[in-house]
Parts: structure tokens; sequence; C-alpha cells
């Protein structure tokens, strides 16, 4: 919104406050000021000329060589290329000295042999945009009235020795999109008084009565349509200082009845329309939605096609303007109308809304029927325009106004505490002070003990509730005046939960073993949903899925992950590490609420290490995952707790998958993926784990325990094993540790033979054994008891022998 201060003087008392002041009061009182334009910042020298003679250019066809008086004793003489400039004309004129917009500087110069002392300017030339120009002055030089005196200051008569506030105001306070509303607001900041335009008219002899008839059909889109009828108008240009205030605001003035109407909307913010009364074709004015299909040329000359949801004004029979948006050029005032039907109506903004869009027809009408407008000031603003109609197009406004009226204002009431005021707040405040605020608002205030009750006016359609009203007073009091205080209270310092800090040391371990995390999406289709679950479930449908790929909650996040990699693949991106933490959703029965659990889960593929200049390869295998499956329990503190157990998994390989468990209970899986699942995938050998991460993380441990670097040196015997081959590894792993304790320390796998040299169904397990005591050196004999022991149990359990 764009304030002139000239003009907001007509409403406000601004003594002693200069623009620039005013700015910074409107800005701490909660409205921002974007910025303040000195109109005339850098021009000087400009005055009123008026051209005595003028006469063709003897040496150029587009020039005229016009003997000016500038009030100054002698006239001087200008070259003008203008087509425009003619004799008798008042033009401004830059003399000699002048500065102009661009430090451009007039000085004497000679133009085709003819001297030139000075300059007749445009509009444009003295700094207003050329699309808010007057048509008939935006291809050459402005032409002031006759009135104007000669030597005068040019620009006060064009009000460039004004300043401009631009105001940036929110969608709440869109009362302030007229002058009016940014005088109310003004003078509650200052504490003065608001005056309202005029309006009073001589009474006529005839009614509007009995030249239309209003009736509206679409009672909630229009509750309210007063229609005025002025006769006799005569149509020209609007006087010079209305021309000045609507290029100010950005508006291109067209003529005398236009003008005011746009001038209505700048100073009340109520949109009114003008329609050419012998052009409507009746004498009626009917307000309906249009017929789907339905045409109407626009005052743009387009000619648009309606639907249903639009609102018209029309003539009894065919539409004459899209109501709130734009009139249409079957009824637009001319140079020759003679009678002018005025429209100040009250349309609701959805409405007008949709028109607008559908249309791309966004107008300053249009907007402010969107935004809101006063409904007790709509008849106002048409008491008002035909006011200046009459006085300045010379017509006869009939007596009274043709009226539909549907529309029920309620002004709002509001209370709220005076304690609250202060608590919420933090002030000090009495009642006087409050009361005071709201005085200066004009609103109407009742004080019953602590409670304070305000009638809002209507103006203010933003101020609902009590937390409304507290904004009102502290902005009005000063934001600046309000006490600056520390919160009370005892402070918790922020901090990650144990669950946290251990989800991040699981996330920092596997990207730091070479794994990228990834991201998927929690919807996948009925087919994957349940693959590699680790809890069986039924599934949880979406009831309106954006597609059927993405219609199902998921159990498990390996599908999905699985289908990274098939991506990357796709893109010659063979060896991949991937993981991925979130949570799964698992359905606990009709009405209820399902259970989310953080799972993690890794898929890898290709090859693991791969040192070309060195000849090494290494591809992934089933102990590559479980190598780092096992350094994450490590570090988590969880490793003599964790066991892996022989499983079979769906879409996993039969003999290459183990199941996970922690304190005996499965929390989850690993394995390579079925070579079936891996064709179908496009994916070379996979190994997948899945775990139930909440579990793991929520698992209690003790805090770590350090022990010292033995001092004494350490033992180490080798034993080669013939076991049968369905005898697993770990069997034998509990068996040599439980016996060897407690001198036994370690014990570890080193080899694996199952070659043709081997006894059918045999195989060769080969452990390394290492035996230290923290306190003393052992003997031979010590190590050889125990490790007789050890071999010992390992043939009466698990049938093992040496081997050969």
């Amino acid at each position: 919104m764009f304030v002139s201060y000239k003009w907001l003087q007509e409403y406000v008392d601004l003594t002693g406050v200069s623009a620039a002041e005013l700015a910074e009061k409107i800005t701490k009182s909660g409205i921002e000021v974007e910025g303040v334009e000195i109109l005339n910042e850098g021009i000087t020298g400009v005055v009123v000329g008026h051209v005595l003679e003028r006469e063709q250019h003897p040496n150029a066809d587009k020039l005229s060589k016009c003997l000016v008086d500038i009030g100054e004793g002698e006239p001087v003489q200008i070259i003008c290329g203008a087509p425009n400039v003619a004799q008798g004309q008042k033009v401004a004129v830059a003399k000699v000295g002048a500065v102009l917009p661009g430090n451009f500087k007039i000085k004497k110069a000679k133009l085709r042999g003819e001297e030139s002392h000075g300059m007749i300017c445009s509009l444009q030339e003295l700094g207003i945009e050329g699309k808010i120009v007057p048509k008939e002055y935006s291809e050459g030089i402005f032409v002031f009235p006759n009135s104007a005196e000669v030597g005068a200051d040019a620009l006060e008569l064009l009000n460039r020795d004004d300043e401009v506030l631009e105001l940036g105001l929110t969608p709440n306070r869109a009362d302030c999109l007229s002058m009016l509303g940014v005088a109310y607001e003004v003078a509650a900041i200052l504490g003065r008084e608001v005056k309202l335009p005029e309006t009073s008219l001589e009474p006529s002899s005839e009614k509007a009565s009995d030249y239309v008839k209003v009736t509206v059909e679409a009672v909630e889109d229009n509750p309210l349509y007063v229609a005025k009828i002025i006769k006799n108008v005569k149509i020209g240009p609007s006087p010079l200082w209305m021309q000045t205030r609507l290029m100010s605001a950005g508006i291109r003035p067209h003529n005398n009845v236009v003008d005011i109407t746009n001038y209505i909307l700048l100073e009340y913010g109520q949109p009114l329309h003008a329609f050419d009364y012998d052009r409507l074709g009746s004498k009626e004015i009917l307000v309906r939605r249009a017929k789907e299909g339905e045409k109407l040329v626009t005052l743009d000359d387009v000619e648009r096609t309606l639907t249903s949801d639009h609102l018209v004004i029309t003539n009894g029979t065919e539409p004459v303007a899209l109501a709130g948006v734009m009139g249409g050029a079957n009824s637009e005032v001319t140079d020759d109308t003679t009678m002018v039907l005025l429209e100040a109506a009250y349309f609701n903004g959805a409405t007008v809304r949709k028109a607008s869009k559908d249309h791309g027809l966004r107008s300053e009408a249009s907007a402010r029927f969107e935004k809101g407008i006063d409904p007790n000031r709509v008849r106002a603003a048409g008491d008002r325009a035909a006011y200046l109609m009459a006085k300045y197009a010379g017509g006869e406004v009939l007596e009274g106004g043709v009226e539909f009226d549907a529309l029920t204002v309620e002004p709002s009431v509001v209370s709220v505490t005076l304690e609250k005021i202060n608590r919420v707040l933090g002030t000090n405040l009495e009642m006087k002070d409050v009361k005071e605020i709201f005085d200066r608002l004009q609103f109407d205030v009742k004080i019953e003990g602590d409670m304070i009750t305000v009638t809002v006016p209507t103006r203010r359609w933003d101020i609902k509730i009590e937390e409304d009203l507290i904004e009102e007073v502290a902005r009005l009091y000063g934001y600046d005046n309000i006490p600056k205080t520390l919160p009370i209270g005892s402070a918790t310092p922020g901090k990650l939960s144990d669950y946290q800090k251990k989800r991040r040391i699981v996330r920092q371990y596997l990207e730091g073993a070479g794994l990228y995390q990834a991201v998927t999406y929690s919807l996948t289709s009925e087919e994957k949903a349940s693959q590699f679950a680790i809890e069986k479930r039924d599934t949880i449908r979406l009831a309106m899925p954006m597609s059927e790929e993405r219609s199902v909650l998921r159990l498990s996040i390996l599908p999905q992950l699985l289908e990274v990699l098939k991506y990357n693949i796709a893109r010659q991106n063979d060896s991949l590490a991937v993981y991925e933490t979130g949570n799964v959703f698992l359905a606990n029965g009709q009405d209820v609420l399902p259970e989310e659990k953080e799972h993690l889960a890794a898929a890898i593929t290709g090859l693991w290490h791969n040192h070309s200049w060195q000849g090494e390869k290494k591809p992934v295998d089933f102990f590559v995952l479980k190598g780092v499956l096992e350094g994450l329990f490590s570090k988590l503190g969880l490793t003599d707790r964790v066991t892996y157990v022989k499983a079979q998994v769906d879409g996993l390989h039969l003999g290459r998958t183990a199941e996970i468990q922690l304190d005996g209970e499965k929390i989850g899986f690993i394995g390579q993926l079925h070579p079936s699942v891996q064709k179908d995938l496009d994916l070379k050998d996979t190994y997948v784990f899945e775990l139930t991460l909440k579990t793991v993380l929520e698992a209690e441990t003790e805090s770590l325990q350090y022990e010292a670097i033995p001092r004494y040196p350490s033992i180490t015997r080798d034993i080669a094993l013939v076991v049968n081959k369905e005898t697993e590894s770990r069997t034998l792993w509990e068996i040599i540790t439980k016996a060897g304790a407690p001198l036994l320390k370690e014990a570890y796998v080193f080899d694996l033979y199952e070659g043709d040299k081997m006894e059918e169904g045999k195989k060769s397990i080969a452990f390394s054994l290492k035996y230290v005591d923290p306190e003393r050196t052992l003997t031979d004999e010590e190590v050889t008891k125990v490790h007789e022991r050890v071999l010992e149990a390992l043939k009466e359990q698990a049938g093992a022998v040496l081997r050969g």
C-alpha cells in the first residue's frame, strides 16, 4: 500500500511529525514501512511555462521551436521534440541549470543550429513511470490546466513535493488498504482525531428508484448492493490533484468518472464501478451466478467464458460485469456518457477470488474483496463518490440509493482482564492506561472490575479473540516500553538420551566400516511389505494410497534396500554396501494404532576390497558382513550376549543363513540372498542382515571394565580336530572355553578343511588356544594339564579327535 504523506494530512493532523518519523512510528506499532520515497528527490528548477509561440524547426521535421514564458521577464526559446506541443499550452519547463532524475543537468544548447534555453518536460522525464501516465500524454509532454500560474513550481502542482510511504501489510491488516484505514491507525499512534471526507449533497427532485430496480439472486455471494444514479455528467479529465494522487499510488488516470471510482478505492478501500446507464439496455440490475458457457467481453476487450462459479452483474438478461473483478465493455463509461449508474456492493471474497484466478484478472478491486472490506463503509463510499461526481463531473445525484440489503453486520465483542494483559506482556499497566489505548483506537470500552469488554468496529475485522486485544495494547503502548525480563526457573541442560547416544554409535560405526546410509520409503507394495519380516503381522494399508507401489506400510526395511542395490547396479555401480535405520509398522488389530519399531538393515554386494595396484580383490561373503555385525556388537558391549544359530528365512540361502539372538531371544537374521531372488533383482552374490534395533539399543549393558595388559608371557597351542560335518564350530568353541577356564583366555578358528583326504562325513577344524595367568608365569606342565582337559572334553562331548 502506497500512502501519500500530503494526502494523509487531510485526515489526520501530522504537525510536528515528518514522513521519516511517521514511518518509524508506524513500523514500531507493528506495520512495517518498507520505504519512504521522496518524489522530487534530486529534481530542481522545474516551473510552469506558457507556450507563446510554436513554429516548425527550420532544420528538423520532428522538432518545434517554441517561445515560452517562464515568469522571469523575457520569454525564452526552447527546442522541443514532443509531437503534441502547441501554442497556448501551460507546460513543465526545466530551466537552464535545472536537474532532472538521474542527475541530468539542463544547459544552454544548440539543436540543429537553433538555441535552446531549457527543456519542455514530459511526465516520464520528471520521474513518473510511463505505465501510469495518462494515455493522451504518454507519447508527449504534459499539459497543465489553464489555471496554472506561469512561473509556479511545477513539481508542487504535480504533487512531486510529496513523500510516499510503502506499507508492507500482512494479511490480517487489510484494514490499512485505504487512506482512511491508515488514518485511523496513525491517529491511534499519535493520539489525534480523524477527519472524515465530505459527502453532503444538495437534494434532487428526482428519485433513483424511478430509474433502476435491483434484484439479487445469489444472496450469499452479494448480501448488499447499492445503486446510485448520477445524471447530466460531463466526461473529461479529473482535477490535477486527483490525477497526481492516483499516479503516486500507481494508478493511471482515465477520466473524471473512472478516476473518482479509483480514488474512492484508495480513500475508503471500497471498490466501486460506474456503468453507462444508457448502454445498460434496461432499468434493472440483476446479480446472479453466471450460466455455464455464458460470454462476457470485459473492459480489456477480451471475451471471457463464464461458469456457474462466477458472480455476474446483469441488466436482467445479459452480463454487464464480472462482480468484484472487472466491468463489461458493453456498459463502459465513454466520452459520450451522460448518465452513470454507480455500484457500491459487498461481494463474498471467496467468489471474487475464484473468478479472479480463473480469468487471470488480478486487480486492486479484487484484492480488496478477497482480503476483506468494511461492510459499514459501503454506503459511505458510494455517497462520497456521488459527491465528487457532482462536484467534478457536473452531475446531478438523484435522491436515495436503490438497495438490496440482506447483510447482517454485528461488531465483535471481545473481553479480557487487566491481569491477563499484564501477565502476558510482563507490564504493570493500570486500567486508565489500557482504556486510553482503546479510546485512541476509537473502540467502545466497558469496564467492570478487572474485566475489559471491547466492542470492535467493523473496520477492524482482524480482532476476534482476547489475544488480539492484548496485541493492540502491546503495539500502541510500545514494544520498546515493555520491560525486558529473563525467564525464572530451573533450567535443564539439553542432552542425548542413552538410546540416542547408542543410535549415533551405530551410525558412526557402520559408516566408519564403509557402509553408506540410505533413506527409503516407509510405504511399499502389498507384495514386498512382508518380505524378510522378522515378526509376522498383518499389513497396514493406506485408505487413499497415491499408487499401488506405495500403498502399504512396511514390515521390513530390506526390500527397499535391495531396490537401492538394483538401481545402482543398473547404473554400473556394482560394488555397494548400504544400511538404513528406520521404523517398521506392526499391526495390532482393527481400530488399534499400529506399533512402530526401529530396525537396522544392511546389504552388501560386489567387491569388499579392490586394491588393483597390489592385485588384491576380495569379494563380499557371509563372514565379511558377520564381521561388521560383530564389531557393532562389540561397540555396544553385547559381544558375549549375542549368538548366531543356523536358520531358514524365506528369500535367503538355505545353508548361509543364521538367526541372531540376544540373550537367547531372536532379534534378527543374517545371510545371503537366495540365488533365485538375486536373479530376479539382477544382483550378484548379495549378503544382508536386519535387526530389531530398538531391542538392541534398549538392552542394558554393564559399564566398561578395563584390564591391565598382562605382565607375564602367554603360551599358545594349536589343535586340529576331526569332527562330523554337522558339528558347528560354535559348539566346539563353547566346549573349549568352558574346559580351559580360567587359564584359557582366547580361542579362535584359523582353518577349515573338507578335502578328499578326509574320511567321508568328516571335516577338520583348527583352533588356536592362548593360555595366560596375569599374576605369574605359567609352566609347561600347568598348561599341558589344562590342555589335556580341553581335549578330553572335546572327545567326550563332541566326539572330536586330534587330526594325525
